[in-house]
């Protein structure tokens, strides 16, 4: 079983985030969802609200506007409509 979750955030300009990390929560159409290492593949689409990427004690937050995410043996690929990072 994989120690850490490879993720990688993409918004239509520009990568906005990959990188191994251990857990990310994100917005899904039917409702929120968590990724950890080792989490059963998946793909499902995405509603407007916040993605939060937890890394030891770091938390990284950005807000989408829809798009894709694709869980797969290679980790999670978020395809977002629209992104931002918070602060």
């Amino acid at each position: 079983m994989a120690t850490k979750l490879h993720f990688s955030l993409v918004a239509p300009e520009r990568e906005l985030f990959s990188g191994e990390v251990d857990q990310v929560d994100a917005p899904g159409a039917e409702g929120d969802f968590g990724v950890l290492p080792g989490h059963a593949p998946f793909m499902t689409t995405l509603r407007e609200g916040r993605v939060t990427v937890k890394d030891g004690g770091a938390t990284k937050l950005f807000d989408i506007q829809g798009g894709f995410a694709d869980v797969g043996e290679g980790g999670l690929t978020i395809l977002a409509e629209r992104a931002v990072e918070t602060a």
